[in-house]
């Protein structure tokens, strides 16, 4: 095992000892360029042993948070009531709470939640070849988190160029690290902006949200801000977390078909979906799951 993902492992092991076993289900799930793509992540972002372990620790703590809320809307069926000017304060405003747990825990969930990084596949699958293939590679990410689908895009088609939208400025700062760590941050511009408020976003010919609309109280809003976005004959990958009670999570969707509801009406049409769960339910449980489209 590589060095970088053997010292993630132990440090899983230390802090959370069944989550190390993230890893090797995920190494015989999803073979080696898996292993070599999450090595590069760590040894990017974490370089050095310590901060290795305060990543660990981050993504346990982000999963426990998680657990509990798991179980809470498991017996209540429904998200505790959250508007988003209190979700913004609790999580996105609080710099401590985005750098110790929250941006660590999302960035390690795309390798270490099997749902997710099948997410990944099909992106690159399914949307990266278009955009590659493209004449024009410019695109938005609106809702960046972490700077991740961004930086997927900037790493694997060179002639690409973005501009990353997020509400929270610990998190462009946290995708201007990893744009940088990555040699990719001449292309990519990064706004403290809300695509809803104010003049229209710049239009793109390829648009990227990825798990945004659960965070709203209004996911239509967003939904039309993004329809104006995207420019004629373009195309946008958009998802939502189904099921996934989390500490900034708002509007509860149960189904895909809840989502794609919500793209039609604002005026999207549907190309593709793709979903996937985290695990495999037992009989009446919800379990969180993704739910991915890519709509014209």
């Amino acid at each position: 095992m590589p060095a970088a993902l053997e010292r993630l492992r132990d440090a899983l092991h230390a802090a959370f000892p069944f989550r190390a076993e993230h890893i090797e289900r995920a190494t015989a799930a999803f073979g080696p360029a898996w292993t070599v793509e999450f090595e590069d992540l760590l040894e990017r972002m974490f370089p050095t042993p310590e901060s290795i372990d305060r990543a660990a620790k981050g993504y346990c703590d982000f999963v426990l948070d998680g657990m509990r809320l798991m179980k809470k809307f498991e017996r209540e069926g429904v998200y505790a009531p959250k508007s988003y000017v209190q979700a913004a304060a609790e999580v996105y405003d609080n710099r401590d709470y985005m750098l110790d747990l929250y941006l660590p825990g999302n960035l390690l969930s795309h390798y270490l939640w099997p749902h997710h990084f099948r997410q990944l596949v099909f992106f690159r699958n399914s949307f990266l070849n278009d955009v590659r293939a493209s004449g024009e590679p410019r695109f938005a990410d609106v809702g960046i988190g972490t700077g991740f689908y961004s930086r997927i895009v900037l790493e694997a088609v060179p002639g690409a160029r973005g501009t990353g939208y997020d509400v929270s400025e610990t998190s462009l700062e946290y995708a201007r690290r990893q744009a940088e760590a990555f040699d990719c941050s001449e292309r990519y511009e990064l706004q403290r902006r809300n695509v809803m408020a104010g003049d229209p976003a710049e239009q793109v010919p390829w648009l990227i949200c990825v798990e945004l609309l659960e965070h709203l109280e209004d996911p239509l809003a967003l939904l039309g801000a993004l329809r104006a976005m995207l420019a004629p004959g373009g195309k946008a990958f958009i998802t939502a977390a189904l099921n996934a009670p989390n500490a900034d999570h708002i509007f509860l969707y149960r189904n895909q078909d809840e989502v794609l509801a919500q793209l039609q009406a604002s005026g999207f049409r549907l190309e593709q979906g793709f979903v996937a769960a985290a695990y495999r339910p037992r009989a009446g449980e919800p379990v969180p799951a993704v739910a991915a489209f890519i709509v014209t």
